[in-house]
């Protein structure tokens, strides 16, 4: 059995997940309505990979015999009126969820829950990956998203991701 105070933070956990997976959409929905159907596609693919997110933080509590509690996801609430919003919101969200993550992290890591901690790493490489990526789109947009030919060249490569499953393992 887990601890209580690790339960709740991760079904708190799988609500942020499915949270994520809203915000992305609404930033996909954005790009695609200004005609930059890469960075659409970027962000639709990041939707998918929270919403996986989610599930295995829930499928973690029912392999441990855990009750899975569903709250119901909130809008995005975030107003985009530049190229450059989804971006920086999407920094800061990362950032936020690395917290979260830490959070739960912490938690196991004072009743000494080896396993959740376990579990957990995986997540926290992931937060890692997301952050340097979401830096990297910023970086990127600063330096070539105000020439017309630049912001192109992005949207070609960013039309190129494609969803892959996350190969953690429970």
């Amino acid at each position: 059995m887990l601890d209580a105070k690790v339960v709740k933070l991760i079904n708190e956990q799988v609500n942020k997940e499915l949270y994520s997976a809203y915000l992305y959409l609404d930033f996909s929905i954005f790009y695609e309505q200004q005609g930059l159907d890469g960075f659409a596609n970027w962000y639709m693919v990041q939707a998918q990979e929270e919403r996986d997110h989610a599930l295995l933080f829930l499928q973690y509590l029912q392999q441990n015999g855990e009750k899975v509690t569903l709250e119901a996801v909130a809008k995005p609430d975030k107003e985009m009126k530049t190229l450059m919003d989804p971006l920086q919101f999407g920094f800061e969200h990362e950032q936020y969820v690395t917290s979260l993550i830490n959070d739960i992290y912490a938690a196991a890591y004072e009743v000494k829950d080896f396993r959740s901690m376990q579990f957990l790493d995986w997540f926290v490489k992931e937060q890692l990956e997301e952050e340097k990526n979401a830096d990297d789109m910023i970086k990127k947009m600063e330096l070539f998203g105000n020439d017309s030919k630049g912001l192109y060249s992005l949207d070609s490569e960013y039309a190129q991701r494609v969803y892959t499953a996350p190969s953690l393992v429970l």
